[in-house]
């Protein structure tokens, strides 16, 4: 599958369907980024039931500032709407196929629990 190019537009009804997206910050002048691009690419030919975004930080600085990308190549993963993942750096290959293999093995029922029970923690007691 192709990569998709992400824009503001865009952005919501991507990350927010089910099943898994990763979305590669990124700019054409950025060395790092150009390196990950192939490693990425690769990636979402092997993966065809992932969807796989690009984000041109340069293009789209509204974006950008929405989620402070402060560092670039940015890699973040989606999973039924939910962040799960935000790292800076390139990531080599396999690093990058086990991180896919730890989202697709995670219990999203028992994260959805956890994110409740985070947030009821945080509400004020009366």
């Amino acid at each position: 599958m192709a990569t998709l190019v992400i824009s503001k537009e865009n952005f919501e009804a991507t990350v927010s369907k089910q099943g898994i997206v990763m979305l590669d910050w990124w700019a054409a002048w950025c060395g790092p980024c150009r390196a990950f691009a192939p490693v990425y690419e690769k990636a979402s030919e092997a993966h065809q039931d992932i969807t796989f975004g690009k984000i041109d930080t340069d293009a789209q600085p509204e974006l950008s500032g929405m989620f402070q990308i402060r560092s670039i190549p940015t890699l973040m993963i989606f999973r039924d709407g939910i962040l799960l993942f935000e790292q800076a750096g390139a990531l080599p290959g396999p690093v990058l196929e086990e991180l896919i293999g730890k989202v697709r093995a995670l219990n999203m029922d028992e994260v959805r629990q956890e994110i409740e029970k985070r947030k009821k923690a945080q509400e004020p007691q009366a």
